[in-house]
Protein backbone atom coordinates (compact mmCIF):
# COMPACT_ATOMS: atom_id res chain seq x y z
CA UNK A 1 0.00 0.00 0.00
CA UNK A 2 1.24 3.64 -0.74
CA UNK A 3 2.13 5.95 2.02
CA UNK A 4 0.00 9.07 2.27
CA UNK A 5 1.63 11.74 1.67
CA UNK A 6 0.26 14.68 2.39
CA UNK A 7 1.61 18.44 2.65
CA UNK A 8 -0.01 19.41 5.48
CA UNK A 9 -3.24 18.36 7.37
CA UNK A 10 -5.82 21.13 8.61
CA UNK A 11 -7.93 19.43 11.39
CA UNK A 12 -11.47 20.44 12.94
CA UNK A 13 -11.54 24.88 13.41
CA UNK A 14 -14.82 25.05 15.67
CA UNK A 15 -14.54 28.18 15.38
CA UNK A 16 -17.99 29.87 14.31
CA UNK A 17 -20.26 27.28 16.18
CA UNK A 18 -22.83 25.51 14.22
CA UNK A 19 -22.39 26.07 10.54
CA UNK A 20 -25.58 28.04 9.43
CA UNK A 21 -27.95 25.21 7.34
CA UNK A 22 -29.18 27.11 4.24
CA UNK A 23 -33.16 25.59 4.37
CA UNK A 24 -35.35 27.32 6.98
CA UNK A 25 -37.70 25.50 9.07
CA UNK A 26 -41.16 25.36 7.25
CA UNK A 27 -42.79 28.58 7.68
CA UNK A 28 -40.12 30.03 9.58
CA UNK A 29 -39.20 33.76 9.11
CA UNK A 30 -35.62 33.19 10.40
CA UNK A 31 -33.34 30.42 8.74
CA UNK A 32 -32.52 27.63 10.92
CA UNK A 33 -28.66 27.99 12.46
CA UNK A 34 -28.81 25.36 14.62
CA UNK A 35 -26.48 22.28 14.93
CA UNK A 36 -25.39 21.14 11.29
CA UNK A 37 -27.37 18.39 9.19
CA UNK A 38 -24.38 15.83 10.33
CA UNK A 39 -25.16 16.29 13.79
CA UNK A 40 -28.81 16.63 14.13
CA UNK A 41 -30.36 13.95 11.30
CA UNK A 42 -27.48 11.78 9.65
CA UNK A 43 -28.98 8.14 9.67
CA UNK A 44 -26.66 5.05 10.06
CA UNK A 45 -27.34 5.27 6.02
CA UNK A 46 -25.96 8.88 5.70
CA UNK A 47 -22.85 8.24 7.73
CA UNK A 48 -22.09 5.11 5.97
CA UNK A 49 -22.30 6.84 2.83
CA UNK A 50 -20.18 9.82 3.78
CA UNK A 51 -17.35 7.37 5.07
CA UNK A 52 -17.61 5.39 2.21
CA UNK A 53 -16.90 8.15 -0.29
CA UNK A 54 -14.68 9.98 2.39
CA UNK A 55 -12.87 5.71 2.13
CA UNK A 56 -12.69 5.90 -1.83
CA UNK A 57 -10.90 9.13 -1.33
CA UNK A 58 -8.52 8.12 1.60
CA UNK A 59 -7.57 5.38 -1.04
CA UNK A 60 -7.32 7.18 -4.36
CA UNK A 61 -5.65 10.21 -3.04
CA UNK A 62 -2.16 10.21 -2.21
CA UNK A 63 -1.03 13.78 -2.27
CA UNK A 64 -2.40 17.10 -1.96
CA UNK A 65 -1.42 20.34 -0.78
CA UNK A 66 -3.72 20.58 2.24
CA UNK A 67 -6.34 18.01 3.88
CA UNK A 68 -8.72 19.28 6.13
CA UNK A 69 -11.85 18.54 7.92
CA UNK A 70 -14.47 21.00 7.74
CA UNK A 71 -16.45 22.47 10.81
CA UNK A 72 -17.56 26.17 12.07
CA UNK A 73 -17.22 26.99 8.70
CA UNK A 74 -19.24 30.43 7.34
CA UNK A 75 -18.57 30.85 3.69
CA UNK A 76 -21.09 33.89 3.30
CA UNK A 77 -19.84 37.05 4.33
CA UNK A 78 -20.46 40.62 3.74
CA UNK A 79 -18.03 44.00 4.29
CA UNK A 80 -21.48 46.00 4.74
CA UNK A 81 -21.32 50.00 4.06
CA UNK A 82 -23.56 51.28 6.57
CA UNK A 83 -23.05 55.04 5.20
CA UNK A 84 -19.87 57.58 4.75
CA UNK A 85 -17.47 58.50 6.97
CA UNK A 86 -15.82 60.80 7.55
CA UNK A 87 -19.44 62.61 7.29
CA UNK A 88 -21.19 65.50 7.08
CA UNK A 89 -23.92 63.31 8.86
CA UNK A 90 -24.06 60.27 11.26
CA UNK A 91 -25.26 57.32 9.59
CA UNK A 92 -29.19 56.29 10.41
CA UNK A 93 -30.48 52.67 9.53
CA UNK A 94 -33.57 52.46 8.68
CA UNK A 95 -36.27 50.58 6.21
CA UNK A 96 -33.37 50.54 2.96
CA UNK A 97 -30.89 48.24 5.71
CA UNK A 98 -34.09 46.15 6.48
CA UNK A 99 -34.68 45.13 2.43
CA UNK A 100 -30.67 45.31 2.17
CA UNK A 101 -30.30 42.55 4.87
CA UNK A 102 -33.52 40.55 3.37
CA UNK A 103 -31.83 40.42 0.40
CA UNK A 104 -28.42 39.69 2.01
CA UNK A 105 -29.83 36.77 3.72
CA UNK A 106 -32.09 35.36 1.02
CA UNK A 107 -28.42 35.08 -1.04
CA UNK A 108 -26.96 33.08 1.46
CA UNK A 109 -24.82 36.05 3.71
CA UNK A 110 -24.59 34.56 7.43
CA UNK A 111 -21.94 36.98 8.57
CA UNK A 112 -22.19 40.94 8.21
CA UNK A 113 -18.59 42.76 9.35
CA UNK A 114 -19.06 46.32 9.94
CA UNK A 115 -15.47 48.11 8.73
CA UNK A 116 -14.34 50.95 11.22
CA UNK A 117 -17.04 53.83 10.22
CA UNK A 118 -19.26 52.06 12.47
CA UNK A 119 -16.76 54.08 15.26
CA UNK A 120 -15.83 58.06 15.22
CA UNK A 121 -12.28 57.74 14.49
CA UNK A 122 -12.18 61.78 14.01
CA UNK A 123 -14.43 62.67 17.20
CA UNK A 124 -16.61 64.71 14.65
CA UNK A 125 -19.42 63.54 16.63
CA UNK A 126 -18.69 63.49 20.00
CA UNK A 127 -17.06 59.95 20.34
CA UNK A 128 -14.04 58.19 19.60
CA UNK A 129 -12.01 55.22 18.16
CA UNK A 130 -13.78 52.78 20.49
CA UNK A 131 -17.19 54.35 20.30
CA UNK A 132 -19.92 54.17 17.69
CA UNK A 133 -20.84 57.32 15.23
CA UNK A 134 -24.61 56.95 15.77
CA UNK A 135 -25.02 54.87 19.19
CA UNK A 136 -28.60 54.13 18.97
CA UNK A 137 -28.42 53.86 15.04
CA UNK A 138 -25.53 51.00 15.53
CA UNK A 139 -27.78 48.98 18.17
CA UNK A 140 -31.07 49.37 16.01
CA UNK A 141 -28.24 47.90 12.84
CA UNK A 142 -27.30 44.67 15.57
CA UNK A 143 -31.13 44.04 15.82
CA UNK A 144 -31.53 44.12 12.53
CA UNK A 145 -28.98 41.78 11.83
CA UNK A 146 -29.91 39.15 14.96
CA UNK A 147 -33.56 39.20 13.80
CA UNK A 148 -32.54 37.64 10.75
CA UNK A 149 -30.28 35.08 12.49
CA UNK A 150 -26.95 36.55 11.34
CA UNK A 151 -24.01 37.11 12.76
CA UNK A 152 -21.94 40.39 12.67
CA UNK A 153 -18.34 41.75 13.47
CA UNK A 154 -17.47 45.11 14.21
CA UNK A 155 -13.93 46.43 13.16
CA UNK A 156 -11.42 46.70 16.23
CA UNK A 157 -7.74 46.89 15.91
CA UNK A 158 -4.86 45.96 17.91
CA UNK A 159 -2.39 48.55 16.16
CA UNK A 160 -3.65 51.27 14.25
CA UNK A 161 -4.39 54.42 15.71
CA UNK A 162 -4.91 57.86 14.59
CA UNK A 163 -1.87 60.29 15.21
CA UNK A 164 -3.87 63.23 15.95
CA UNK A 165 -6.09 61.89 18.39
CA UNK A 166 -5.96 63.17 21.85
CA UNK A 167 -5.06 60.25 23.31
CA UNK A 168 -1.92 59.13 21.02
CA UNK A 169 1.00 58.91 22.70
CA UNK A 170 4.45 58.77 20.82
CA UNK A 171 6.02 55.77 23.05
CA UNK A 172 3.45 53.80 21.46
CA UNK A 173 4.36 53.60 17.96
CA UNK A 174 7.86 53.82 16.01
CA UNK A 175 7.82 56.12 13.11
CA UNK A 176 6.15 56.57 10.11
CA UNK A 177 2.33 56.09 9.28
CA UNK A 178 -0.15 54.59 6.93
CA UNK A 179 -1.29 57.71 5.26
CA UNK A 180 -4.31 57.57 2.92
CA UNK A 181 -8.23 59.67 2.70
CA UNK A 182 -8.52 60.36 6.60
CA UNK A 183 -6.10 58.00 7.76
CA UNK A 184 -2.87 59.02 9.41
CA UNK A 185 -2.65 55.85 11.52
CA UNK A 186 0.28 54.78 13.47
CA UNK A 187 1.24 51.34 13.56
CA UNK A 188 1.16 51.10 17.52
CA UNK A 189 3.85 48.45 18.78
CA UNK A 190 2.74 45.09 21.14
CA UNK A 191 5.30 45.06 23.15
CA UNK A 192 4.07 48.81 24.33
CA UNK A 193 3.00 48.19 27.85
CA UNK A 194 1.01 51.59 27.94
CA UNK A 195 -0.27 50.67 24.64
CA UNK A 196 -1.57 47.53 25.74
CA UNK A 197 -3.19 49.43 28.76
CA UNK A 198 -5.32 52.05 26.98
CA UNK A 199 -6.04 49.08 24.42
CA UNK A 200 -7.55 45.90 26.06
CA UNK A 201 -9.96 47.56 27.98
CA UNK A 202 -11.35 49.97 25.27
CA UNK A 203 -11.62 46.49 23.30
CA UNK A 204 -13.74 44.42 26.04
CA UNK A 205 -15.47 47.27 26.14
CA UNK A 206 -16.96 47.31 22.43
CA UNK A 207 -17.89 43.80 23.11
CA UNK A 208 -19.68 44.22 25.98
CA UNK A 209 -21.67 47.54 24.62
CA UNK A 210 -22.62 47.11 21.62
CA UNK A 211 -23.65 43.05 22.40
CA UNK A 212 -22.14 41.86 18.74
CA UNK A 213 -20.73 38.33 17.91
CA UNK A 214 -16.97 39.17 17.70
CA UNK A 215 -14.76 41.49 16.37
CA UNK A 216 -12.77 42.41 12.76
CA UNK A 217 -8.94 42.87 13.16
CA UNK A 218 -6.91 45.03 10.98
CA UNK A 219 -4.31 44.60 13.32
CA UNK A 220 -2.05 47.72 11.69
CA UNK A 221 1.09 44.97 11.43
CA UNK A 222 4.73 45.99 13.09
CA UNK A 223 7.50 43.25 12.48
CA UNK A 224 9.28 43.94 15.88
CA UNK A 225 12.35 41.55 14.07
CA UNK A 226 15.11 43.86 13.06
CA UNK A 227 12.75 46.76 12.40
CA UNK A 228 14.22 49.70 10.75
CA UNK A 229 13.58 52.10 13.77
CA UNK A 230 15.01 50.97 17.23
CA UNK A 231 12.05 50.21 19.84
CA UNK A 232 10.06 53.33 21.73
CA UNK A 233 11.20 54.38 25.36
CA UNK A 234 8.34 52.60 26.11
CA UNK A 235 8.32 48.88 24.74
CA UNK A 236 9.40 45.76 26.78
CA UNK A 237 11.68 43.45 25.30
CA UNK A 238 9.96 40.16 26.66
CA UNK A 239 10.00 37.98 23.79
CA UNK A 240 13.02 36.59 21.42
CA UNK A 241 12.05 38.21 18.28
CA UNK A 242 12.55 36.33 14.67
CA UNK A 243 11.51 36.11 10.87
CA UNK A 244 8.91 33.78 11.24
CA UNK A 245 7.52 34.30 14.75
CA UNK A 246 6.47 37.92 15.63
CA UNK A 247 6.09 37.01 19.05
CA UNK A 248 4.63 40.20 21.15
CA UNK A 249 2.25 40.35 18.64
CA UNK A 250 0.76 36.92 19.07
CA UNK A 251 0.92 37.58 22.43
CA UNK A 252 -1.21 40.71 22.34
CA UNK A 253 -3.74 39.48 19.68
CA UNK A 254 -3.79 36.13 21.80
CA UNK A 255 -5.41 37.98 24.80
CA UNK A 256 -8.32 39.84 22.53
CA UNK A 257 -9.06 36.16 20.70
CA UNK A 258 -9.11 34.30 23.61
CA UNK A 259 -11.54 36.95 25.10
CA UNK A 260 -13.99 36.59 22.23
CA UNK A 261 -13.63 32.75 22.44
CA UNK A 262 -14.90 32.67 25.78
CA UNK A 263 -17.81 34.72 24.75
CA UNK A 264 -18.40 32.00 21.76
CA UNK A 265 -17.63 34.71 19.43
CA UNK A 266 -16.16 34.90 15.66
CA UNK A 267 -12.43 36.48 15.11
CA UNK A 268 -11.48 37.66 11.70
CA UNK A 269 -7.64 39.40 11.15
CA UNK A 270 -6.14 41.20 8.35
CA UNK A 271 -2.75 41.20 8.50
CA UNK A 272 -1.88 43.66 5.32
CA UNK A 273 -2.19 42.24 1.15
CA UNK A 274 -1.67 37.92 1.00
CA UNK A 275 0.22 37.87 4.53
CA UNK A 276 -1.10 35.68 7.20
CA UNK A 277 0.36 36.21 10.85
CA UNK A 278 3.94 34.76 11.87
CA UNK A 279 2.42 32.85 14.76
CA UNK A 280 2.77 29.37 16.34
CA UNK A 281 -0.52 29.98 17.93
CA UNK A 282 -4.17 30.08 16.17
CA UNK A 283 -5.18 33.34 16.32
CA UNK A 284 -8.12 33.91 14.19
CA UNK A 285 -11.34 32.26 12.58
CA UNK A 286 -11.10 33.79 9.39
CA UNK A 287 -8.36 35.93 7.51
CA UNK A 288 -9.10 38.90 4.73
CA UNK A 289 -6.31 39.27 2.39
CA UNK A 290 -6.27 40.94 -1.00
CA UNK A 291 -5.73 44.64 -0.02
CA UNK A 292 -4.01 46.78 -2.20
CA UNK A 293 -3.13 43.77 -4.25
CA UNK A 294 -2.64 44.50 -7.81
CA UNK A 295 -3.59 41.31 -9.65
CA UNK A 296 -6.60 38.55 -8.67
CA UNK A 297 -3.67 35.61 -9.40
CA UNK A 298 -1.59 36.88 -7.04
CA UNK A 299 -3.95 36.24 -4.17
CA UNK A 300 -4.92 33.00 -5.30
CA UNK A 301 -0.79 31.97 -5.45
CA UNK A 302 -0.10 33.89 -2.08
CA UNK A 303 -2.55 32.49 0.49
CA UNK A 304 -3.94 29.67 -1.18
CA UNK A 305 -2.13 27.45 0.96
CA UNK A 306 -2.78 29.72 3.97
CA UNK A 307 -4.51 27.64 7.15
CA UNK A 308 -8.32 27.92 7.02
CA UNK A 309 -10.74 29.81 6.99
CA UNK A 310 -9.24 32.85 4.44
CA UNK A 311 -11.72 35.52 3.20
CA UNK A 312 -10.24 37.18 0.04
CA UNK A 313 -11.77 40.64 -0.93
CA UNK A 314 -10.24 41.70 -4.45
CA UNK A 315 -9.05 44.73 -3.94
CA UNK A 316 -10.65 46.56 -7.41
CA UNK A 317 -9.07 50.02 -6.76
CA UNK A 318 -5.68 48.18 -7.14
CA UNK A 319 -6.34 45.48 -10.39
CA UNK A 320 -8.96 44.41 -12.67
CA UNK A 321 -11.11 41.39 -13.52
CA UNK A 322 -11.28 39.75 -16.96
CA UNK A 323 -15.48 39.23 -15.80
CA UNK A 324 -17.39 38.60 -12.90
CA UNK A 325 -16.43 34.90 -12.45
CA UNK A 326 -12.89 35.46 -12.11
CA UNK A 327 -12.56 35.88 -8.63
CA UNK A 328 -14.51 32.00 -7.68
CA UNK A 329 -12.19 31.08 -10.01
CA UNK A 330 -9.54 31.51 -7.90
CA UNK A 331 -10.81 30.90 -5.03
CA UNK A 332 -13.72 27.93 -5.03
CA UNK A 333 -10.71 25.60 -5.54
CA UNK A 334 -8.69 25.95 -2.34
CA UNK A 335 -11.82 26.19 -0.23
CA UNK A 336 -12.03 29.88 -0.28
CA UNK A 337 -15.27 32.41 -0.83
CA UNK A 338 -15.21 35.85 -2.33
CA UNK A 339 -16.09 38.34 0.70
CA UNK A 340 -19.05 40.74 -1.24
CA UNK A 341 -18.96 44.56 -0.58
CA UNK A 342 -22.62 45.52 0.12
CA UNK A 343 -25.17 47.88 2.02
CA UNK A 344 -25.92 51.22 0.93
CA UNK A 345 -24.17 52.66 -2.05
CA UNK A 346 -20.27 53.99 -1.44
CA UNK A 347 -20.51 57.54 -2.56
CA UNK A 348 -16.88 58.34 -2.03
CA UNK A 349 -17.47 61.57 -0.23
CA UNK A 350 -15.32 60.35 2.41
CA UNK A 351 -12.87 61.89 -0.10
CA UNK A 352 -14.73 65.52 -0.12
CA UNK A 353 -15.17 66.33 3.78
CA UNK A 354 -14.37 70.21 4.55
CA UNK A 355 -12.08 70.58 7.36
CA UNK A 356 -10.41 67.00 6.68
CA UNK A 357 -6.53 66.87 6.11
CA UNK A 358 -5.80 64.96 2.96
CA UNK A 359 -2.89 64.11 1.19
CA UNK A 360 -2.29 65.53 -2.35
CA UNK A 361 -4.46 64.24 -4.47
CA UNK A 362 -1.59 62.59 -7.14
CA UNK A 363 0.14 60.89 -4.20
CA UNK A 364 -3.04 58.85 -3.16
CA UNK A 365 -4.45 56.44 -5.23
CA UNK A 366 -7.32 55.61 -2.68
CA UNK A 367 -8.43 59.24 -2.68
CA UNK A 368 -8.53 59.13 -6.46
CA UNK A 369 -10.54 56.67 -6.15
CA UNK A 370 -12.79 57.82 -4.16
CA UNK A 371 -13.02 61.05 -5.89
CA UNK A 372 -14.12 59.40 -9.11
CA UNK A 373 -16.59 57.32 -7.29
CA UNK A 374 -18.48 60.65 -6.41
CA UNK A 375 -17.92 62.25 -9.46
CA UNK A 376 -19.68 59.02 -10.87
CA UNK A 377 -22.01 59.19 -7.98
CA UNK A 378 -23.81 62.42 -9.09
CA UNK A 379 -23.94 61.14 -12.82
CA UNK A 380 -25.45 58.37 -12.35
CA UNK A 381 -27.91 58.20 -9.15
CA UNK A 382 -29.38 55.40 -9.90
CA UNK A 383 -26.15 53.03 -9.90
CA UNK A 384 -25.06 50.93 -10.48
CA UNK A 385 -23.18 51.64 -7.53
CA UNK A 386 -19.94 51.31 -5.69
CA UNK A 387 -19.96 49.52 -1.71
CA UNK A 388 -16.61 50.38 -0.74
CA UNK A 389 -13.75 51.46 -1.30
CA UNK A 390 -12.12 48.31 -2.92
CA UNK A 391 -14.99 47.93 -5.59
CA UNK A 392 -14.14 48.69 -8.89
CA UNK A 393 -14.48 51.97 -11.20
CA UNK A 394 -16.71 52.10 -12.88
CA UNK A 395 -19.21 49.78 -10.87
CA UNK A 396 -20.12 47.04 -11.99
CA UNK A 397 -24.04 45.67 -12.45
CA UNK A 398 -25.08 42.44 -11.31
CA UNK A 399 -22.49 41.50 -8.75
CA UNK A 400 -24.76 40.75 -6.06
CA UNK A 401 -26.54 37.84 -8.12
CA UNK A 402 -23.09 36.95 -9.53
CA UNK A 403 -22.33 36.26 -6.05
CA UNK A 404 -25.67 34.78 -4.59
CA UNK A 405 -25.34 32.34 -7.88
CA UNK A 406 -22.10 31.01 -6.78
CA UNK A 407 -22.60 30.79 -3.59
CA UNK A 408 -25.39 28.50 -3.78
CA UNK A 409 -22.99 26.25 -5.84
CA UNK A 410 -20.13 26.03 -3.38
CA UNK A 411 -22.32 25.83 -0.07
CA UNK A 412 -22.90 21.98 -0.92
CA UNK A 413 -19.42 21.21 -1.18
CA UNK A 414 -18.44 23.06 2.29
CA UNK A 415 -20.98 21.37 4.26
CA UNK A 416 -20.34 20.67 7.73
CA UNK A 417 -17.84 17.39 7.95
CA UNK A 418 -16.83 17.20 4.57
CA UNK A 419 -13.43 16.89 3.90
CA UNK A 420 -11.81 18.48 1.73
CA UNK A 421 -9.00 17.95 -0.49
CA UNK A 422 -7.08 20.85 -2.02
CA UNK A 423 -5.10 20.92 -5.12
CA UNK A 424 -4.60 17.37 -5.85
CA UNK A 425 -1.15 16.09 -7.20
CA UNK A 426 -0.87 12.44 -6.95
CA UNK A 427 -3.78 10.27 -7.37
CA UNK A 428 -6.57 7.90 -9.21
CA UNK A 429 -9.14 10.40 -9.93
CA UNK A 430 -7.51 10.60 -13.68
CA UNK A 431 -7.22 8.85 -16.48
CA UNK A 432 -4.38 10.83 -18.11
CA UNK A 433 -2.07 13.52 -16.74
CA UNK A 434 -3.55 16.97 -16.13
CA UNK A 435 -2.90 19.94 -18.42
CA UNK A 436 -0.67 22.56 -16.99
CA UNK A 437 -1.98 24.97 -15.40
CA UNK A 438 -5.16 22.62 -14.11
CA UNK A 439 -6.09 22.83 -10.23
CA UNK A 440 -8.42 19.72 -8.91
CA UNK A 441 -9.43 19.64 -5.75
CA UNK A 442 -12.60 17.04 -4.19
CA UNK A 443 -15.05 17.77 -1.12
CA UNK A 444 -16.64 14.65 0.02
CA UNK A 445 -19.27 14.05 2.45
CA UNK A 446 -22.88 12.63 1.40
CA UNK A 447 -21.76 13.71 -2.07
CA UNK A 448 -18.60 13.90 -3.59
CA UNK A 449 -17.58 16.63 -5.61
CA UNK A 450 -14.45 17.18 -8.09
CA UNK A 451 -13.69 21.13 -8.74
CA UNK A 452 -11.62 21.77 -11.50
CA UNK A 453 -9.93 24.79 -12.66
CA UNK A 454 -7.83 25.68 -15.81
CA UNK A 455 -5.76 28.99 -15.06
CA UNK A 456 -4.04 28.70 -18.51
CA UNK A 457 -5.02 30.50 -21.29
CA UNK A 458 -5.83 27.48 -24.05
CA UNK A 459 -8.54 24.66 -23.50
CA UNK A 460 -7.29 21.99 -21.56
CA UNK A 461 -8.56 18.50 -22.28
CA UNK A 462 -9.68 16.07 -18.80
CA UNK A 463 -10.14 12.39 -18.72
CA UNK A 464 -11.30 11.12 -15.27
CA UNK A 465 -11.40 7.78 -14.08
CA UNK A 466 -15.11 7.64 -13.12
CA UNK A 467 -18.00 9.71 -14.01
CA UNK A 468 -18.99 13.46 -13.14
CA UNK A 469 -21.64 15.18 -13.76
CA UNK A 470 -21.88 18.60 -14.13
CA UNK A 471 -25.71 20.76 -13.77
CA UNK A 472 -27.43 20.66 -16.81
CA UNK A 473 -24.67 18.22 -18.41
CA UNK A 474 -25.26 14.49 -18.99
CA UNK A 475 -22.41 12.80 -16.82
CA UNK A 476 -19.30 11.65 -18.37
CA UNK A 477 -15.54 11.07 -18.15
CA UNK A 478 -14.00 13.51 -20.84
CA UNK A 479 -14.65 17.58 -20.99
CA UNK A 480 -12.80 20.23 -22.21
CA UNK A 481 -12.39 23.26 -19.75
CA UNK A 482 -12.40 26.76 -21.59
CA UNK A 483 -9.30 28.99 -20.59
CA UNK A 484 -9.68 30.48 -17.13
CA UNK A 485 -12.53 28.77 -16.62
CA UNK A 486 -13.83 26.62 -13.59
CA UNK A 487 -16.42 23.39 -12.71
CA UNK A 488 -18.08 22.49 -9.93
CA UNK A 489 -18.16 18.29 -10.92
CA UNK A 490 -20.49 15.66 -8.96
CA UNK A 491 -19.83 12.10 -8.97
CA UNK A 492 -22.41 10.19 -10.92
CA UNK A 493 -23.53 6.46 -9.10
Amino acid sequence: MQRRRFIQYGAAAGVAGALPAMEAAEGAAVPDLGPARILRSYTPEDHRRRLANVARCERGIRQSMRKHLVTGYIPGQVSYNMGEYPGRTPYDPGEYDERELDRLRDGGIRLIQIMEDWNDLLRLFGGNKFTAVNPAGLRRFINMVHQRGMKILLYASTGYFQRGDPDFREEWARPRSVRTIHWDLARCSPASPSWRAYLLPRTLGILEEYGVDGLFNDWGYIQLYNHRYPPTKDEVTAFEEAADHDAALEDLVALVYSEVKRRGGIYKMHADSNNRPRTRMKLYDYLWVGEGVDRSDKVREQSKDHPPYIVPCFDLSHSKLENEDEMYLHTIPYMQFPLLLAGRPFTGERGLIPGIRYLPEEKDLYLRHCRKIWKYYQEHPDGPFAYGPWDSFPPRPNVHETHARWLKKYLPLVEEGTLAYLEVTDSDLFSQPLPARVTASVFANLETYLVLANYGQTPAPVVTARTYAQAGEAPGTRRTLAPRSLVILKKAG
